[in-house]
């Protein structure tokens, strides 16, 4: 068994800077030991014949003997037993410890439990915490995904749900502002919003993220760190041709003329995906405003019972 001795702590720091310590021939309160906290007398809490019994501030029962000032401080450090201790401690007997782990750049690690679980956040929102992931070329909607990402969160908001816009500009003005559009750091930039999103879905909340996203890998990657059926992926299935013709950003225009480089559909593929969730299809001049778009996942959401606990 291995047992743990605290060392005495000095009685002019930190903690015990107000108390008074010391040996005393006389047994009064003021003097045993721990007398007086910032002039409140703690010894009289209670009184008996041969000990005088202190809780410290979460702490167990602190004996103070009426025969040694000093052992005072001692009975409070009294030697830990790795065994009695709580699972943050247990580590002393080497108990747990395979919950430690490794995790990229980052070692020794413990993964800590929360009493209050997904199960509880949805129940107090009414709503079933999920990612909605709306991927598609640039200018694919009438007005950009972004319109259909503030459309639905629009709707869900009227209907009384709680959702949050991760949109990919807005991203790169804070928490990816250090990435480039290169493919690495597009995969990185993927990475941290999928991490984000899956915070969000894991406290209740409906996440809508809106970005081009065009590598089909790093969409698979984020919905695998969501349990299965909490990431719908929502493709917006708009040929380039139609894309490049809206251009509503003037950006098509920037790359056909070698001004950006890089750019999706130009000289740097989209990859559709495979087994999305849902398609929102817009050919030639038909075209659908992001109202109604948003009403197709918001039909969605009802029918697999997404918007109740």
């Amino acid at each position: 068994m291995i047992t743990v001795k605290a060392p005495r702590p000095p009685c002019s720091s930190g903690f015990f800077h107000h108390i008074e310590c010391g040996p005393s021939p006389s047994p009064s309160p003021e003097r045993l030991g721990f007398a007086r906290l910032r002039g409140t007398n703690v010894a009289g809490l209670y009184r008996g014949r041969r000990s005088v019994l202190l809780r410290g501030v979460g702490s167990k029962p602190i004996k103070a003997k009426e025969n040694g000032g000093a052992s005072l401080i001692d009975d409070w450090f009294k030697p830990i037993k790795a065994s009695d201790t709580d699972d943050g401690a247990a580590a002393f007997s080497g108990k747990n410890l395979h919950q430690m782990s490794n995790v990229g750049k980052s070692t020794n690690i413990m993964w800590q439990d929360c009493p209050i679980q997904k199960q509880d956040r949805q129940q107090l929102l009414q709503q079933k915490g999920c990612v909605i992931w709306l991927t598609g070329l640039s200018g694919s909607a009438l007005v950009g995904k972004s319109s259909i990402a503030c459309a639905l969160s629009r709707s869900l908001h009227s209907k009384g749900k709680l959702s949050y816009i991760l949109d990919g500009d807005n991203i790169r003005h804070g928490l990816n502002h250090d990435l480039s559009f290169r493919a690495e750091d597009r995969s990185e930039n993927i990475r941290r919003i999928g991490e984000v999103a899956k915070l969000f879905a894991d406290a209740g909340v409906i996440c809508i993220t809106s970005l081009i996203s065009p590598y089909r890998k790093d969409r698979d990657s984020c919905r695998a760190l969501l349990p299965k059926g909490d990431f719908i992926e929502v493709f917006i299935d708009v040929p380039l041709h139609v894309c490049e013709a809206r251009d509503p950003k003037g950006l098509y225009k920037l790359a056909r003329a070698g001004k950006i480089k890089g750019f999706t559909g130009i000289d740097d593929p989209y990859e559709p995906p495979c087994n999305c969730e849902i398609i929102l299809q817009q050919k030639g001049s038909d075209c659908q405003t992001p109202s109604d778009m948003a009403q197709i996942v918001i039909s969605y959401l009802e029918e697999n019972g997404y918007l109740q606990a």
